[in-house]
């Protein structure tokens, strides 16, 4: 990988090529909680299938995720803060203008990134959120508090131990976890989602406890489509065909 620094935090980041003809323009990849950019893009096939669609693809680990630079400071982890290093790798690229797709906390980092910076974002993909983007907070704070424990073992709750043994999965620095939870709890008014003006798509399984209402949210956004992923959970539906021929269709017919 390579790095760039994001206002003091360094960056782990690839920039990959189309691997069959297309038109070549950039998509920049936005991981969710406890993931990287190789569970949430590599493994699912995602960067398969977009650079297979002829597109540029880049992807990168959120601060405190990954191989980024961890901080322990709840601030350090503000959903606008998360935003400006997506904006800030773009105009490390030299990146104008991209297509954003965004999975869970990741979608949140994107809407606000399309809030923050219209001029720089064609589209957005939010997968595996829905009006929780408004109407919630994300992630429950006792996620936080699963990071905090000695062990998986002294959990009980079935979303604090999923989320947990998750995170002790993908080797995650689980303090830094636990300060991005407490950080990133912002949302979005109706009134900015209806702000958000570029063709949006909201991707949600239809057994998704987490998300929030797909429909919901994209009736509230300014050109938001809707797209149900068929009998998957939050964690199952990221790499459903379903999702990825959604989202080829919608890129190719976004203009």
């Amino acid at each position: 990988m390579d790095f760039f620094s994001s206002d003091g935090v360094d960056i782990a980041y690839l920039d990959l090529a189309p691997t069959a003809p297309g038109s070549g323009e950039p998509i920049v990849l936005v991981h969710g909680f406890a993931s990287n950019h190789a569970v949430n893009w590599v493994n699912t096939l995602w960067v398969r299938t977009l650079t297979h669609a002829g597109r540029r693809v880049v992807l990168f680990d959120n601060r405190g995720h990954g191989q980024s630079g961890k901080l322990y400071d709840p601030a350090a982890y503000a959903t606008p803060v998360m935003a400006e290093d997506a904006r800030r790798l773009m105009d490390h690229l030299g990146i104008d203008r991209a297509d954003v797709m965004g999975y869970s906390m990741g979608a949140r980092i994107t809407a606000f990134l399309a809030l923050a910076h219209p001029d720089r974002v064609r589209s957005i993909v939010l997968g595996g959120l829905g009006h929780h983007l408004v109407a919630g907070v994300g992630l429950p704070m006792g996620i936080a508090d699963a990071m905090d424990a000695p062990a998986l073992e002294s959990l009980s709750d079935p979303m604090q131990r999923m989320f947990r043994a998750f995170a002790e999965s993908t080797k995650s620095d689980l303090r830094a976890l636990a300060a991005c939870i407490r950080g990133s709890r912002q949302v979005l008014s109706e009134a900015q989602c209806a702000a958000i003006a570029c063709p949006a798509l909201v991707a949600v399984g239809t057994k998704d406890a987490v998300a929030g209402d797909g429909h919901r949210l994209a009736a509230m956004l300014g050109r938001g489509t809707a797209l149900d992923i068929p009998g998957r959970d939050h964690n199952l539906a990221v790499g459903d065909k379903v999702y990825k021929q959604g989202v080829l269709d919608f890129l190719a017919a976004r203009g």
